[in-house]
């Protein structure tokens, strides 16, 4: 059975004494990069004083490596076996980014972490082998999803990432995706700035960051000097104008009529998919030619169509088959579950 876990993509450089104050590794993420302490995801959210991440970081940034070894920490804790691994990028980066990941990724990593946040236990060395590394665009991990995972979508379909970073989408057929129709615009990065734009007008915000605006933007109200204030009318106007002046338009420009003819279905993934007030917007545009559907756990998508294609290059052997995808918001990692085995852990 396959599993997912989901790690929201920030970080900050950490030197405290963090002693019990998580349950498990994933909520108590804390590595060192050339001997630096950084606490990761959900420990960097409660402990850090400002938690942060690039938007669409190149894999030699810190910000990529980072995330990438909390992935296969993750990955591989309970079960520490050669992994094969496969990963991905937006279209508008994938070919810059392509051969320089296989080279990053493909090899022995040494993980140096802190068991300290989660355990009696101290610094820790892992070692975990990359054995084999394909890195795909993101959207086909998507398509993987829908066509070869529980959906089993077969035709010709529209798939939509709502991602933070980057919007994409693609007509999706029998034969592959038409690359004609495969776009990356503006991700939900462009709502939340006008979201800042706006609430700047009417109170003052701080030393907030970029990152927990976005943690404010998903949430129904935000905290200000002490005030709990409703952000949902503020929330509900810059996706409405996200949607009319960046999606729609683009929509537009790559979806003919003879691609409406081809197919009848849209499918919406990525995190954008859990705000109903812009899928409200899909469904107005394209109610009268397509069925709209929001597909089922839209934050794991692309990394479980990650998690298929690696067991399908492994020959069909599922036990060390990993999707890893590092989103701007969130990195999912999915991989198949096996208790069996018990981590090699070298203590400092």
């Amino acid at each position: 059975m396959r599993s997912s876990i989901s790690i929201p993509s920030v970080f900050e450089h950490n030197n405290s004494n963090l002693s019990m104050v998580s349950q498990d590794l994933i909520n108590g993420l804390r590595l060192y990069i050339d001997d630096v302490p950084y606490v990761v995801g959900n420990l960097a959210l409660s402990e850090g004083l400002s938690p942060h991440r690039t938007v669409n970081a190149a894999p030699t940034e810190i910000d990529y490596q980072i995330l990438f070894q909390a992935g296969l920490l993750a990955a591989s804790y309970k079960n520490n076996r050669p992994l094969t691994v496969t990963t991905g990028f937006p279209f508008s980066t994938y070919q810059v980014n392509k051969s320089v990941t296989l080279d990053l990724l493909q090899k022995t990593h040494k993980i140096d972490f802190d068991m300290s946040p989660f355990s009696s236990k101290g610094r820790t060395e892992m070692k975990v082998e990359v054995c084999n590394v394909e890195i795909l665009p993101e959207m086909l991990g998507n398509i993987i999803a829908l066509r070869k995972g529980e959906k089993k979508a077969t035709g010709n379909f529209f798939v939509i990432s709502l991602g933070y970073g980057t919007c994409e989408a693609a007509l999706s057929t029998e034969n592959g995706i038409v690359q004609r129709t495969a776009v990356s615009i503006n991700g939900l990065q462009y709502a939340v700035d006008l979201f800042i734009k706006e609430l700047s007008r009417q109170y003052s915000l701080g030393l907030k960051n970029e990152k927990q605006m976005e943690q404010a933007f998903m949430n129904n109200f935000i905290v200000l000097n002490r005030q709990k204030i409703d952000i949902l009318d503020i929330r509900r106007n810059v996706l409405n104008m996200y949607y009319k002046d960046v999606i729609s338009p683009n929509l537009r420009r790559i979806f003919t009529d003879a691609d409406f003819a081809k197919a009848d279905r849209m499918f919406i993934t990525g995190g954008g998919a859990l705000y109903m007030e812009l899928i409200e917007n899909f469904f107005k545009e394209f109610e009268d030619i397509l069925h709209v559907e929001v597909v089922d756990n839209p934050l794991i998508l692309t990394s479980v169509g990650y998690c298929l294609h690696s067991a399908q290059i492994n020959g069909g052997d599922i036990s060390s088959a990993v999707g890893i995808d590092i989103g701007n918001s969130s990195t999912v990692i999915t991989q198949y579950e096996d208790d069996n085995q018990t981590p090699n852990l070298k203590f400092k």
